[in-house]
């Protein structure tokens, strides 16, 4: 994968990994058995790469694709209510041309802003395995260092993205503070390296954040309001 001279030609690799038995049988069961509500859909069923143009000053970082969201449309954060939350506090910010995500072919854009994942099939129950985040991390460290020209700030949704993502930034020459920093909601935190990159830390858009009303969609905009900010980017 570091053979690949560009994110055209990674996310086409990514596509076609099959290096995690498991989360190889679960994706692809989810996709033949399908949820009701899709049945007449044709699933992705395979690994899900990033979604963004290729010099995006702003990473987003999630989890994984969701069994029924981005294993069944192909596109990260698209056709979930994880994604509802997302792309319209996106849109809300200046940072997507729509509030919505509902599949491939919807017209959306983003301005400057590149959706990824530390893991890139939809694991069963939403928790992938030490071993399969392991497996996947070089699909992301490659991403990166192919976003490395451009890129400026990160957020991070989660505590797993944010365990995944500090010793790719290392790895990649980011010069990353130890002890490690913490994660949390708002967090804030400047590397050096070879170029600075604001890292943020935001509650993953799930269900069982927003619904609870621990993230809300006002949460999640001040926290793109911010890393928007620093990575310079203008609406």
């Amino acid at each position: 994968m570091w053979g690949v001279a560009d994110l055209d030609e990674l996310d086409r690799a990514v596509s076609t990994c099959r290096r995690c038995p498991r989360l190889v049988a679960w994706r692809e069961e989810v996709a033949r058995v399908k949820r009701a509500a899709f049945a007449d859909q044709t699933y992705w069923g395979r690994p899900v790469p990033g979604f963004g143009p290729p010099d995006a000053a702003l990473a987003i970082v999630g989890l994984a694709p969701a069994a029924h969201g981005a294993n069944r449309t192909g596109r990260m954060f698209t056709g979930d209510r994880s994604g509802d939350v997302l792309y319209a506090a996106l849109h809300a910010v200046g940072l997507a041309s729509q509030p919505t995500s509902t599949h491939l072919g919807d017209g959306l854009e983003l301005y400057g802003v590149r959706i990824t994942a530390p893991v890139r099939c939809a694991p069963p129950a939403n928790k992938p395995t030490p071993q399969e985040r392991d497996n996947c991390r070089p699909w992301l460290a490659r991403e990166l260092s192919l976003l490395r020209p451009t890129l400026r700030a990160v957020v991070v949704l989660g505590a797993f993205g944010w365990q995944a993502l500090l010793p790719v930034l290392a790895a990649a020459g980011w010069e990353v503070p130890r002890p490690r920093p913490r994660f949390g909601h708002g967090v804030h935190v400047r590397l050096t390296g070879p170029t600075p990159l604001d890292l943020f830390g935001c509650f993953h858009v799930s269900q069982q954040n927003t619904f609870t009303g621990r993230l809300t969609p006002a949460m999640v905009e001040a926290v793109l309001t911010d890393a928007k900010a620093a990575a310079g980017l203008h609406s």
